[in-house]
Parts: structure tokens; C-alpha cells; sequence
């Protein structure tokens, strides 16, 4: 089944969702791109790596449940009766990784452009993810990359190449895409939009000379909704979204499923 709303759905923002929302649209976009890409051009998977502070993955609530085991073991006491000592396990510092798309020059192999879906890590302060991402974009700024970055999440730091104060004289809106576009004067192509709005297409920069590739990003979302079978993991009845939506939102949000008859 279609997603209820025209464009983004505001349900999959939240994190026990949108990382998979994330890396599915990633390759779709991976997949659209290699059938329009003009001969030369290809589109691969790369990743941003990085290290948490605390040395520790967050636990995988989907996974492993949300109740923390018991304090104590009750087995602990068998282990000293045996003459056994208890040395406690060092953390171990494991890499997190994100999946970014790379067009390449094929002949050359030099990068040409970047694209980027933001992640919640991406807009996140405290998170050692965003210094990542951000330091990333500085090395593909240096190098001469184009870079395309998709904001489908509400909540956040701002965290695109466009200045917040920029983007907000184009009037009001949730979600955007930001079009960095080197060369002898680099710009900034930007559209924002909002909740009630479809994804836009944009065209993804290459080479001088060469003309972009336009990309529908509608149809991935919608391809994503459906073969991710998100309406019943979005639980539209009993979760509210993150961030809440504005009265007037959550008023036409439930109007929407109401009509749709996914809410009563």
C-alpha cells in the first residue's frame, strides 16, 4: 500500500525507523541514477565512519527489547566457589557507518559529485556523527565535489551547506534540498517544501558542460514505503511523531488517515 501523504511521511522520522528509511532510499537513488547517468558516469555506495565517544554502540531496542536485564547474577556465586576471578571486559570501540552515494568519473575515477540523505546523527549536537559528516563536506568543498544534500527530518541542528538565515528568507517550510554546485562561481540550488507537499525533482550536478541528471525523489519514497511495509511499523494510532507536529499539521495528518481509514 502507497503512503497516506503526498509527500514525506512525518511518522518515519523517528529513530527507530528512518535509519532503515535512510539507507533504502540510498539505494534506490543508487539505482536511479545508474540508469540515467550519461555514458562515463557511474554512482557507488561509500560510508562515513566514525567512533562514539562513549565507545558503545546504542543498543538495538528493535532487536533486543527495551528492558534492561536485572541487576546481580544469581550465577556469579558458582564462579568464585570455583576459584574463578572475574575480569571485567574492556569496551570496545566500534566504528558506526553511514552509506552516502559517490558519482565518479569512470575513466579517471575522480569523484564529481556527492549525495546525501541527512541522518538523525547528521543533526544531532552531541553526536559525534555530525562533526563527521561535517568534516567530510569541508573535504569535498576543498576538492571541488559537487554535493547534493537531502533533509528529510524536521527535528535537528541545521546542518546543510545553505545558511539557515538563506534558507529561511525563501519562506516557511520543513523539509529541503540543498544543491552545492561547484565551478568558477559556486552556488547553492535550494528547495525547501512542506509537509503537505510531494518530494521535488532535482537535477544532480556532474562536470561543466555536462548536463544534470534529474532525479524524482517522489517515487523512491513511495517505492521505499511500500516494499518496507512501513504503514503498520509507523503505528499512526498509538505513536506520536518526532518531532510533534503543530496543531494545524496533526489536524490535517489525521484528516489524512482518518480518510484513508488508518486511524479512527
Amino acid at each position: 500500500m502507497p503512503s497516506p501523504f503526498p509527500g514525506m511521511d512525518p511518522w518515519l522520522e523517528r529513530p527507530g525507523l528512518f535509519p532503515d528509511l535512510h539507507d533504502v532510499l540510498i539505494s534506490y537513488l543508487r539505482d536511479n541514477l545508474g540508469g540515467a547517468l550519461p555514458e562515463g558516469y557511474a554512482a557507488r555506495g561509500a560510508n562515513l565512519v566514525w567512533v562514539e565517544d562513549d565507545q558503545r554502540r546504542k543498543p538495538d531496542v528493535g532487536i533486543f527489547g527495551d528492558t534492561p536485564p536485572e541487576a546481580g547474577d544469581a550465577s556469579a556465586g558458582i564462579y568464585s566457589e570455583l576459584g574463578m576471578v572475574a575480569v571485567l571486559e574492556e569496551p570496545i570501540a566500534e566504528p558506526w557507518t553511514e552509506t552516502y552515494l559517490e558519482i565518479l568519473d569512470v575513466e579517471g575515477e575522480r569523484l564529481v559529485t556527492a549525495l546525501e540523505i541527512l541522518s538523525i546523527s547528521n543533526k544531532t549536537g552531541s553526536d559525534r556523527g555530525r562533526g563527521a559528516y561535517l568534516q567530510k563536506r569541508a573535504e569535498f568543498r576543498r576538492a571541488g565535489v559537487n554535493l547534493v544534500e537531502i533533509d528529510l527530518l524536521r527535528g535537528g541542528l541545521h546542518t546543510t551547506a545553505i545558511p539557515k538565515s538563506d534558507l529561511a528568507r525563501m519562506g516557511r517550510y520543513d523539509y529541503h534540498v540543498c544543491i552545492t554546485v561547484v565551478g568558477e562561481s559556486p552556488r547553492h540550488e535550494v528547495k525547501p517544501f512542506r509537509l503537505s507537499d510531494s518530494l521535488p525533482r532535482i537535477a544532480v550536478p556532474l562536470d561543466p558542460g555536462v548536463p544534470p541528471v534529474v532525479v524524482d525523489l517522489q517515487p523512491l519514497l513511495d517505492r521505499a514505503y511500500d516494499l518496507g511495509r512501513y504503514q503498520r511499523s509507523a503505528r499512526y494510532a498509538s505513536v506520536v511523531p518526532t518531532p510533534p507536529l503543530t496543531p494545524e499539521q496533526q489536524a490535517w495528518a489525521e484528516g489524512i488517515l482518518k480518510s484513508k481509514g488508518l486511524l479512527a
